[in-house]
């Protein structure tokens, strides 16, 4: 059993756990009710999650609010987050709307057929890393087995998110419009980092009810090695 070194937040208890997994692509959406390039890629985002392979999360971001509409979802974690990836790319900037295919590909979030590329040719990768997650009591656990010879450092991401939310914008280049949106990111909570050997089981020993998404991603952010998504 290897050793889950803690970070603030959730305690982390070894146990043993049993559960089958799965080994979707995530995609990534970095939106913004304020943006009016936006409403396409939110529309693609939706479709993309209607498919068992493909865990879709929309990330609302902040630094559009002062165009004269706040987003209600976002966060500035959320941004940041975003701008980690480009710094881990060498990019000068962020923008809206953009994808993030397994934590590694990016493009503009209205490509609809680069990201259908980018999203086969990550299901052609063997998985690193098989994750599960089960609910226990009022809590979840979850449990990581290293799947490839290599060592594969990695943090572990607890995701709380809506599956689907109706806005109404009043101002802002999106005024006038009602607009849906699907797994909206509400929570993102950082449960520890994983040394990648062998087998490691986390334990949240309390959680919210909702539906969420466990991701296991190289330190950066970099690569996505596995997710699975759990209703709480």
């Amino acid at each position: 059993m290897s050793k889950v070194n803690l970070f603030l937040g959730a305690a982390l208890l070894l146990a043993p756990v049993v559960a089958n997994a799965e080994n979707p692509v995530v995609v990534e959406l970095y939106t913004s009710q304020g943006c009016s390039s936006c409403p396409p890629a939110d529309r693609l985002l939706a479709s993309l999650a209607t498919h068992d392979n493909i865990i879709a999360l929309a990330f609302h971001v902040d630094y559009w609010d002062y165009l004269g509409w706040a987003d209600d979802f976002a966060k500035p974690e959320y941004s940041n987050r975003q701008r980690l990836y480009a710094r881990a790319w060498n990019e000068r900037s962020v923008y809206t709307p953009q994808m993030v295919v397994q934590g590694v590909h990016y493009m503009v979030g209205s490509r609809n057929d680069e990201i259908q590329r980018q999203i086969m040719q990550a299901e052609e990768i063997a998985p690193k890393v098989q994750v599960t997650a089960r609910n226990e009591g009022r809590g979840i656990s979850i449990r990581m087995e290293a799947l490839s010879g290599a060592t594969l450092e990695a943090d572990i991401f607890l995701v709380r998110f809506s599956e689907s939310e109706t806005v109404v914008i009043e101002r802002g280049e999106n005024a006038g419009r009602t607009i849906d949106y699907i797994n909206i990111v509400k929570s993102w909570e950082t449960l520890g980092r994983w040394d990648g050997n062998g087998t490691a089981t986390v334990s949240v020993p309390q959680a919210e009810a909702g539906e969420y998404v466990v991701i296991i991603q190289a330190p950066g952010p970099g690569e996505i090695y596995a997710a699975t998504k759990l209703s709480h």
